[in-house]
């Protein structure tokens, strides 16, 4: 491959709507009716705003420190050594962060088609194809983001066929009625639209001479229609009440398309979210070694992708059931909020003092 090769809009704007989508899909309907009541869908407005408002601030990095690495930025300002305890929790949480989102897929999986499957086996497998895509560079990551995208993209269409169905008296013409805890709530079903904030890392491997921006503004869009479209059509479709006792609305909805020739097309369909988790989880892990690549060289090699690998393996022994995951993944969520706010405003603190004449760590 060659080395100057860089990511084009295309690709990366694929690259961060594969890297958002994930597994909060299938409970977020049902999420939104809990903390939000009636028309609970207008909340993911909120989000498509504040994430908008987060590229946004990447985007001003990207500007003002004329297309560097963020780490390069923050090393110019300050020693290297004195980072390395950031890097290793950035690393340490987006580890830990990937493997549970990994691990959720996992048992969904496992309870719906291979319920006599030790999870740990499909989780195994999983582990051994993002190895085979973290070996391969940020560049096949894209390319294989991009074939697993036209993989699953002819499953967003099956939206239209509920249409007939839909009925807008079941939206109501209340706003946010029966809700509770939004705050609580909103944090967790803003995990769903994570992902976008890893292409501040992304900035070494795009061409600085295309418009690469608008690429992340592009993918960030276009998964929050898809959300908007899916969770509207669920709250037209079901009552309030059935939203908050139904487990997975989406296989739900799913399990409502019928053809003469399959049965149970719920479950063929859900082997196909395993292309757009895996993207996930590859994208976490990636930055993670991103992040150690600042402390040791040996990132690179095979061996440490293997021992990562092999680490988040170890972590998803830890939480046993759906019920444990979804609180690591709640409580996760919220420290990668925050880096993703973080990290761009710390950022932009550093090249503002060095563009006003502040003193660079060589």
């Amino acid at each position: 491959m060659n080395e100057n090769e860089k990511l084009s809009p295309f690709h990366l704007a694929i690259l961060v709507f594969m890297s958002q989508i994930g597994i909060v899909v299938f409970t977020l309907p049902r999420s939104l009716a809990n903390y939000f009541g009636t028309n609970g869908w207008l909340f993911l407005f909120i989000c498509f705003g504040i994430s908008t408002f987060n590229i946004y601030l990447i985007s001003v990095v990207y500007r003002l420190g004329k297309g560097r690495s963020v780490f390069e930025i923050l090393e110019n300002f300050a020693p290297r050594a004195v980072l390395y305890p950031f890097y290793i929790g950035l690393a340490l949480v987006w580890i830990l962060f990937g493997c549970m989102v990994g691990k959720k897929y996992v048992l969904l999986f496992q309870m719906i088609a291979f319920p006599t499957v030790n999870p740990m086996v499909i989780k195994l497998a999983m582990d051994i194809l993002g190895y085979s895509l973290l070996i391969k560079g940020i560049y096949n990551i894209s390319k294989a983001a991009t074939i697993f995208f036209w993989i699953t993209i002819w499953m967003y269409p099956l939206l239209f066929a509920f249409f007939p169905y839909f009925d807008w008296v079941r939206l109501t013409p209340f706003i946010f009625k029966e809700g509770h805890q939004m705050f609580k709530g909103g944090a967790e079903i803003y995990a769903a639209f994570l992902g976008y904030e890893l292409s501040i890392f992304l900035f070494p491997y795009i061409d600085q001479k295309k418009k690469q921006m608008k690429a992340i503004y592009i993918g960030n869009s276009s998964l929050s229609f898809l959300y908007i479209s899916f969770v509207l059509i669920c709250f037209g479709l079901f009552s309030l009440g059935q939203l908050k006792k139904l487990l997975f609305p989406l296989l739900d909805l799913q399990a409502l398309i019928r053809f003469p020739f399959i049965e149970r097309l719920e479950n063929l369909l859900f082997g196909f979210y395993l292309f757009l988790v895996l993207i996930t989880f590859v994208m976490y892990l990636w930055a993670a070694q991103e992040a150690m690549l600042r402390i040791t060289q040996k990132a690179k090699s095979h061996l440490f992708v293997f021992i990562l690998i092999a680490v988040t393996f170890c972590f998803s022994y830890i939480p046993k059931t759906i019920d444990q995951v979804n609180v690591w993944i709640t409580y996760l969520g919220y420290v990668v909020t925050a880096i993703g706010f973080g990290i761009p405003l710390i950022a932009i603190l550093v090249l503002l003092i060095q563009g006003k004449g502040g003193q660079s760590h060589a």
